[in-house]
């Protein structure tokens, strides 16, 4: 697999190793996850400001209110579950 050269402090490099010893994961796969984790933080964070954003708007909220109630109309639409 290619790969890019990253330089990391030392102090990360040996927790990236000791973790790797611990759990008989590669330093690669570690990282991978951890970089994963991160992204999904990021994610939700940004997901909540906007949403609190959205909360403070009250027109904009009251929009948000009304549309959901109208698609949760769509549930009890008499359809059969697959």
């Amino acid at each position: 697999m290619p790969g890019t050269t990253v330089q990391i402090s030392f102090a990360t490099r040996e927790t990236l190793r000791l973790l790797a010893a611990q759990t008989g994961e590669s330093m690669q796969s570690i990282l991978d996850k951890a970089i994963e984790t991160h992204r999904r933080q990021l994610f939700l964070e940004h997901a909540n400001a906007a949403f609190s954003a959205l909360q403070e708007d009250s027109e904009a909220w009251q929009a948000e209110q009304e549309e959901r109630a109208a698609w949760d109309a769509t549930i009890a639409d008499g359809l059969k579950e697959a």
